[in-house]
């Protein structure tokens, strides 16, 4: 898997997004999908998915929580998605928000 900057600035805005204004989803407070910030990003690719995660204060400790649940880890591992950005944020309710992106 290789990091793609589209990816990482969608998963990092998402981050910043969910910080900034405390709510934790898949869906934006404005309505978009995952999949429809990773086309404004500018990823083009057919295949995309994402894991979000929130509280865990380290990158060990949510790989952790995201490889102890199957949804989350059938995306990490899925061979279909040759691209992956990550992004991560402080504030909220939550202190910390965590956003992986893929895409194939």
């Amino acid at each position: 898997m290789s990091v793609n900057s589209a990816l990482t600035g969608a998963a990092q805005a998402h981050s910043a997004d969910m910080a900034r204004n405390n709510y934790f989803s898949h869906t934006s407070l404005d309505g978009r999908t995952a999949m429809q910030r990773m086309r404004a990003a500018g990823f083009t690719g057919s295949l995309m998915g994402e894991n979000i995660a929130a509280g865990q204060t380290t990158a060990d400790s949510v790989m952790s929580a995201w490889m102890k649940s199957s949804g989350h880890r059938a995306n990490i591992l899925n061979c279909g998605y040759r691209f992956i950005g990550v992004g991560h944020a402080t504030g909220g309710s939550y202190g910390h928000y965590w956003t992986q992106d893929f895409g194939g």
